[in-house]
């Protein structure tokens, strides 16, 4: 290897290192995936989710989520009251990656563990919030309000950053599926194209600002991670925040600063150089026996594949 290759090696294992970190914290929700070989989970090799989910702009998606999940003043006590982020924050990310993963690639029985894994976790979440009103993670609106908020942010990011932007017939298909994990939650209502989602978060009357949203959105602008990684956060956050609908964001408190949609582009084409796309999106391909895509997939596959011995 000469020397130049050597460096470039060395960047490239540094940075998957740096970005991978944080969302360790928790199992591997797909460790014994390939025991249902042939199941293609609720969405399978030809849907749009398993694209957009795979590609590193979900990194910019997953921070817009949060912010906007923070807008709406029941949601967020839930999450204040009830939420280890504070002690535990890593755990916490890791949590809601594994979540995400699990619910995107996983087998039907995988899916299944995930969705009762967080159902049970929001039983005992009720209380009150800053403005009087009682709360309960299981009301069909609040999780409607976390799901959508997921499914729209995951699909504005992908638009902007993504290896390659959806047809509008893409994007109201990738949110048409996401409604089967919305009802597997019991939330509703769940729009079932791009615009009528956009509309209902950007327009939703119930959105507010509160404490929660504002303890919230300090953690989301400084959260415990290390310089190298801190530098990197803040472009993605940055980014998230540049896609983010100018009313929301004024309820946030949040500023849409100059030049960050072009460095979220940079940042998302230096993680893909670094970290390919999702290692569990490879990982489900392998379990339906479906082709891989030559050049997509730069990491090892997260468990052992027995057939490939």
């Amino acid at each position: 290897m000469s020397p130049v290759s050597h460096l470039l090696e060395s960047i490239r294992t540094r940075l998957t290192a740096g970005v991978t970190g944080p969302f360790s914290h928790a199992g591997y929700p797909l460790a014994s995936t390939l025991e249902h070989r042939g199941d293609p989970g609720l969405f399978g090799a030809d849907s749009v989710t398993w694209r957009v989910v795979g590609d590193v702009a979900a990194f910019i998606g997953g921070i817009r989520a949060l912010l906007i999940q923070a807008a709406h003043p029941e949601v967020v006590a839930g999450v204040t009251d009830h939420s280890s982020y504070r002690s535990d924050p890593l755990g916490r990310l890791s949590r809601t990656s594994a979540y995400v993963t699990a619910t995107s690639y996983g087998a039907i029985p995988e899916v299944e563990l995930a969705i009762d894994i967080v159902r049970t976790a929001h039983r005992p979440v009720r209380g009150a919030s800053a403005r009087g009103r009682p709360y309960s993670a299981a009301t069909p609106e609040y999780a409607a309000w976390v799901h959508n908020a997921l499914t729209d942010s995951f699909l504005t990011a992908y638009q902007a950053f993504g290896r390659n932007r959806l047809s509008p017939a893409e994007a109201d298909a990738f949110v048409a599926e996401q409604t089967a994990v919305g009802s597997m939650l019991r939330a509703d209502p769940l729009p079932d194209t791009a615009a009528s989602l956009s509309s209902w978060l950007t327009n939703h009357p119930e959105a507010a600002p509160s404490p929660g949203m504002r303890e919230t959105v300090a953690f989301l602008v400084h959260p415990p991670l290390s310089r190298m990684q801190r530098a990197g956060y803040r472009l993605l956050f940055n980014a998230a925040v540049a896609t983010i609908p100018p009313r929301l964001r004024r309820m946030l408190g949040v500023h849409r600063l100059p030049g960050s949609m072009l460095a979220g582009r940079c940042t998302v084409a230096a993680l893909r150089w670094a970290l390919g796309s999702s290692p569990s999106w490879n990982l489900a391909l392998v379990r339906v026996g479906a082709p891989i895509p030559e050049g997509l997939f730069l990491q090892p596959l997260p468990v052992d594949d027995p057939t490939a011995h």
